[in-house]
């Protein structure tokens, strides 16, 4: 055990040493390994222990919130000392291609051309890998990619394959999880966006109606949700800007946003985003409170 731990701090700190590159320098190092990351394993591994059926954990947060960071470190922790391969995609995948959203945009409301809220994810694609995956005469499953720096879905080439059937199944993404609003609230705008360019309540009312019914079916499918709490919605901009920032620096031929248009952009995502903040007690099983300087302080089950 002694061993194994030893070797987990090391592929950690590897880790942190390459977001270190191009981010800012990371603190506590070992601290947060003891106090977050390997008891967030072991109750994760826990859930799967209590019957050792394929489980699904659902992990959401605000863009930038640190959920990718997240299920990287859990990769490595489950391999090393459980002897577990982790099977993790975001729901980003599974966005519609641009063309389904061109054609959304035509027949429902302008707002659908813009990936991100429920609505522009294909949700029978994602029933149907999570069906695949939990199937008992197992096969090689492909899970689509999505390019964001195109805004559109990869060829079948470029999809992740996945050979073996998964213990632990991680789904990652920013609405996960999410409810649906009362009518009520509904009636005021969030933002410009919603004040300027839905005055009909038509785009807002849609995604309402597509989380009670098509999303509330897909998200029963997770067995635990994990949500990661950042301190306000101001603290979602900053660090979905670091986030942009750092795609900038790393994929040099990529197109990436600026400053105004990340900060449009998460407008997209505000409305839901902000429920989600104020109802975490009632969607989550276990909440991670972060603080400002983008660090876990505190884990708490619900």
């Amino acid at each position: 055990m002694v061993k194994t731990i030893l070797m987990i701090k090391s592929e950690y700190l590897k880790f942190l040493k390459k977001k270190e590159v191009v981010g800012r320098p990371i603190v506590d190092k070992i601290g947060k390994l003891k106090t977050f990351y390997l008891p967030l394993s072991e109750w994760i591994y826990s859930i799967y222990q209590k019957d050792k059926k394929t489980k699904i954990i659902g992990l959401s947060g605000g863009q930038g919130a640190g959920k990718s960071t997240i299920t990287s470190i859990l990769k490595f922790i489950f391999k090393k000392k459980y002897s577990l391969d982790l099977c993790v995609f975001s729901i980003d995948d599974f966005y519609k291609t641009k063309s389904e959203r061109i054609k959304m945009s035509k027949t429902i409301h302008p707002l659908f051309v813009t990936r991100g809220v429920p609505g522009t994810h294909d949700v029978k694609l994602l029933s149907n890998v999570i069906h695949k995956l939990k199937k008992r005469n197992f096969k090689t499953v492909l899970v689509p990619k999505f390019d964001k720096s195109r805004d559109d879905r990869l060829k079948k080439t470029n999809w992740q394959k996945i050979k073996t059937a998964p213990k632990i199944i991680i789904l990652e993404g920013w609405c996960v999880g999410a409810t649906q609003q009362k009518k009520s609230e509904l009636a005021r705008a969030t933002n410009k966006i919603e004040k300027e360019l839905d005055k009909k309540l038509t785009w807002r009312n849609k995604v309402n109606n597509l989380l009670k019914y098509e999303y509330k079916r897909l998200f029963k499918k997770i067995d635990k949700l994990v949500y990661l709490k950042a301190p306000d919605f101001n603290h979602i901009f900053k660090w979905r800007l670091v986030q942009e920032q750092k795609l900038k620096l790393t994929s040099k031929n990529k197109k990436t946003m600026s400053k105004t248009q990340v900060k449009e952009f998460i407008m997209f995502y505000e409305r839901i985003t902000k429920h989600m903040m104020k109802n975490y007690s009632k969607i989550s099983d276990l909440t991670i409170f972060l603080d400002k300087n983008h660090r876990s302080k505190k884990m708490k089950k619900f």
